[in-house]
């Protein structure tokens, strides 16, 4: 997944940045990165990374338009808590990738406040379309007008986002190690959850 631009380099805070403590769920629209910078933020630290749209994926056996066509959101909102749940209680920490409406339910965040954080990836809407817009495996976007379902969504949803413990602030063609450390930065202030043995590094907005 390409949402934001590789880097070939590895990032400038090192390969051993800390010990994760607690379970990190990135949140946040379609395209505003979760996967694939959750991807490399769980390579630097060492620790598993899940997806909680591919693990309702594999458990279905069909993909997530599939899902939606067949039994609809109310469905896929029900085994997407019930995921969000059981991976969010592994024994050990994780950085777990959640989609686009999932932070929206009281019941699932509930679930992350008590068994982790959540971390918003923040995007402005001309980003998130211009990663999206090429895409077909975004149900919620298959309507007459993409664009405008997708600013409905994001001023639907960015009150929700908001009420993350955390926030990074994403951009257009920011590299994703980057990123990474703009992360490992935010969850540095925050002993709870990443413990770096020394004093935080210094802040990132």
């Amino acid at each position: 997944m390409r949402e934001i631009e590789q880097s070939p380099n590895p990032g400038s805070m090192g390969t051993n940045p800390g010990r994760l403590r607690k379970t990190v769920a990135m949140v946040g629209m379609m395209g505003a990165g979760k996967t694939a910078v959750g991807r490399a933020l769980a390579a630097r630290l060492g620790v598993p990374f899940l997806d909680s749209d591919a693990e309702i994926e594999a458990a279905a056996n069909m993909s997530i338009p599939e899902i939606f066509a067949r039994d609809g959101e109310a469905f896929f909102r029900a085994r997407e808590t019930e995921v969000i749940d059981r991976l969010m209680r592994a024994e050990a920490p994780v950085i777990l990738s959640t989609g686009g409406g999932a932070f929206l339910s009281g019941r699932n965040r509930e679930i992350i406040a008590r068994n982790g954080v959540a971390l918003w990836l923040q995007a402005e809407l001309d980003v998130l379309w211009e990663r999206v817009r090429h895409r077909n495996t975004r149900p919620l976007l298959q309507t007459a007008d993409p664009q405008a379902t997708l600013a409905r969504l994001y001023g639907e949803r960015v009150p929700f986002y908001a009420k993350a413990e955390l926030a990074v602030r994403s951009g257009r063609r920011i590299p994703i190690e980057t990123m990474v450390d703009r992360v490992i930065e935010k969850l540095a202030t925050r002993p709870d959850v990443l413990e770096t043995g020394g004093a935080a590094p210094g802040g990132e907005q």
